[in-house]
């Protein structure tokens, strides 16, 4: 099958759910619509301008809330897993996620338990007995801490974390940034837990779910989208028997170098994608959608790099920005910051891209408004600083 650049843009943005956007309605049902196409949503802790999975959610649910994804905790519609990164995944797919490396990999999570035998213990003693707890409601332990990239994590965190990976703990809830934990068998549906999956489907599992949260993925995927799935040889072997097995159906897409992948579900909105809505949303650093940025750039002129790790001096836009996709092109980017003390949002800068004029562009105005409108109430806020058209 092959495609012209503009129909494998169109089919991105409808099955992504931005065309338009803001539009999917149902509260956290419909956060539950989205992670069952896209089967993980990343999170990431950072708040500037919203954290990730949130933003990735407010792009495309009906006034959106954080607070749903709360509620989906505590209906247990929704758990945390590695998959390419910290992400949340429905409950129903546990059983393929039970082999998990976590976010640092086994052997660093086996030795923080060995080095801090004592001290996981006594952890699992009191979660054992008062139920779910933070990191917070433990004193300082002293003995080993783990040091990551430079992050030193103390003893009772590293504990967690690993019991975590290793399937022994759970979260039962977040509060903020602040996760409490209990044994998994206290979280999750028994039928659930008791589902056994072989690791090779776990693993053909996960390499699916990546081909979900994107779309329209090459087999070797780019920048770590198939991170944490056995070794090369093993991926290569099991894309192959999702294209066997009619799961993913091969592309040509104009433009772009090498062979694309589809889930075969969705051959015939990619052969027929609709007219792109003349909405605005504002996407994420971490969106699925910005996966693969040489595939971003082939098919919409747009060079996406997430600045957050470079030092002031060498940004070119800034620290936590957000394209802003219109219709089926990203026009620009946008640095919003959210001071819930005040009440506010300020947007600290906007950059439009070459030849896109905001105050001409047909639509563009009332779909602007309509997004900033979206994005305060998002935020809490009464009032938005800072220009922007």
């Amino acid at each position: 099958m092959k495609v012209t650049a503009e129909a494998a843009r169109r089919f991105l943005v409808a099955r992504h759910f931005l065309s338009p956007a803001r539009a999917l309605a149902g509260g956290p049902d419909a956060v539950l619509e989205v992670l069952g196409r896209f089967g993980a949503i990343q999170f990431d802790p950072i708040a500037v301008a919203g954290r990730n999975h949130d933003l990735v959610l407010h792009a495309r649910v009906a006034r959106y809330e954080a607070a749903w994804c709360d509620e989906l905790y505590e209906r247990r519609a929704i758990f945390e897993a590695t998959n390419k990164a910290l992400s949340f995944v429905p409950t129903s797919e546990f059983p393929w996620f039970r082999h998990v490396m976590g976010r640092k990999g086994p052997r660093f999570h086996d030795a923080a338990l060995v080095d801090n035998a004592k001290v996981a213990e006594r952890v699992l003693e009191r979660i054992r007995a008062e139920g779910p707890l933070s990191s917070r409601d433990f004193a300082p332990e002293p003995g080993a801490t783990r040091d990551w990239f430079g992050m030193p994590e103390n003893a009772v965190r590293s504990v967690l974390e690993a019991y975590t990976a290793t399937g022994v703990l759970g979260l039962a809830r977040r509060v903020g940034n602040l996760r409490y934990y209990d044994f998994l068998e206290r979280l999750l549906p028994g039928e659930v837990l008791a589902q056994q999956v072989p690791e090779l489907e776990q693993q053909r599992h996960k390499l699916l779910s990546r081909h979900r949260a994107h779309g329209l993925l090459a087999a070797a995927g780019a920048g770590g989208t198939f991170d944490r799935i056995g070794a090369p040889a093993i991926r290569k072997e099991l894309h192959a028997e999702l294209v066997e097995h009619g799961a993913l159906a091969p592309v040509e897409v104009e433009n772009v170098r090498g062979r694309r992948f589809v889930l075969a579900g969705e051959l015939e909105l990619l052969e027929s994608p609709p007219e792109p809505a003349p909405s605005v949303a504002f996407i994420p650093p971490f969106d699925s959608l910005l996966w693969d940025t040489g595939l971003v750039e082939s098919l919409f002129g747009f060079e996406h790099v997430w600045e957050g790790f470079f030092p002031p001096p060498k940004r070119r836009w800034g620290y936590y920005v957000l394209p802003i996709l219109f219709g089926d092109r990203f026009v620009g980017r946008i640095e919003p910051r959210i001071d819930a003390a005040e009440r506010r949002v300020k947007v600290l800068n906007v950059w439009w891209e070459r030849g896109f004029a905001p105050r001409s562009a047909e639509g563009f105005h009332e779909a602007m408004h309509e997004a900033l409108s979206a994005y305060r109430r998002f935020a809490g806020a009464d009032r938005l600083e800072g220009a922007v058209l």
